[in-house]
């Protein structure tokens, strides 16, 4: 085959890659644009009411049925760390967070979109739900009584154990930092929420393993991939194994290392606790 045969078959493919990419990405920025069009009109009631639909059958799991917040974020803001305008919602939407644990919702028609995001924005606009309880004194009992400063960080101060609480009260709403404390395997990750990279709350599953040689090791799961996990003790001490060597590997999902507080806490305490979390809003 002569030179200019070659250089004329890679000039054909190379244009022909470059028109492909081209018109994705047009597609793309129309697709955007036409949502925005969209979200910029008055959204209406059968709107919000299609929104709030496919909220519940769609987001609720991770973010509540009330977008108060679970294992994703309280929605229930004005303004949303990774969605502060309707254009960075939409994407946030269609492509989702992965290094977080939120799928995108390709899937998800131009209208599906539209109403989500309408329906979102609308959370935003709701009241704060009143806190019962005494955030100072709550304070005193999650450093004092309840030593939860043993395991949990809040502004560079206390342990690594368990998460970092700095930003709790804007991550977690107050029906689930109540079910964390009176019920802590319930709001456990899952087996669905297991993919490394999840993000920072759903990395603390308990796990029992057993090395070949007998030995028996029990934490936390801190990171895993295809073929190693990394776990640390109640000791802090951190352990690296190679999966296929291990004789047991038991991640006990629906389950924390963290103890339930029902018996330490009176009814009246465990509000004060609740009130303080609350305030936890990491750095301005």
């Amino acid at each position: 085959m002569s030179p200019s045969l070659y250089l004329s078959l890679y000039l054909s493919l190379y244009l022909s890659l470059y028109l492909s990419l081209y018109l994705s990405l047009a597609s793309g920025v129309l697709l955007c644009a036409d949502l925005l069009v969209a979200q910029a009109a008055p959204a209406s009631p059968s709107d919000l009411a299609r929104g709030r639909q496919i909220f519940e059958s769609q987001c609720s799991r991770c973010h509540g049925i009330d977008g108060s917040g679970g294992m994703g974020p309280n929605l229930r803001r004005p303004t949303l760390r990774h969605a502060p305008d309707d254009t960075a919602l939409v994407h946030l939407i269609v492509d989702g967070i992965p290094a977080r644990g939120m799928p995108g919702h390709w899937d998800f028609d131009d209208r599906e979109v539209t109403v989500v995001a309408r329906y979102v924005r609308s959370l935003g606009r709701t009241a704060p739900s009143h806190i019962a309880g005494d955030p100072v004194h709550g304070r005193n009992l999650f450093v004092g009584k309840g030593a939860c400063t043993t395991c949990h960080m809040v502004d560079g101060q206390g342990g690594s154990l368990g998460p970092d609480l700095s930003d709790v009260g804007i991550t977690r709403g107050p029906a689930y930092l109540r079910a964390a404390l009176l019920r802590p395997g319930a709001e456990a990750p899952t087996a669905g929420h297991v993919t490394s990279g999840i993000g920072e709350y759903a990395r603390f599953v308990p796990v029992r393993i057993v090395t070949a040689d007998g030995v028996e090791v029990r934490g936390e799961r801190i990171n895993e991939d295809t073929f190693t996990i990394q776990v640390r003790d109640a000791q802090n001490r951190f352990y690296s194994f190679d999966k296929a060597t291990l004789r047991t590997l038991d991640k006990q999902f629906g389950r924390s290392l963290m103890p339930s507080f029902e018996a330490q806490f009176s009814a009246g305490e465990l509000d004060d606790v609740i009130a303080y979390l609350a305030t936890l809003r990491g750095a301005p």
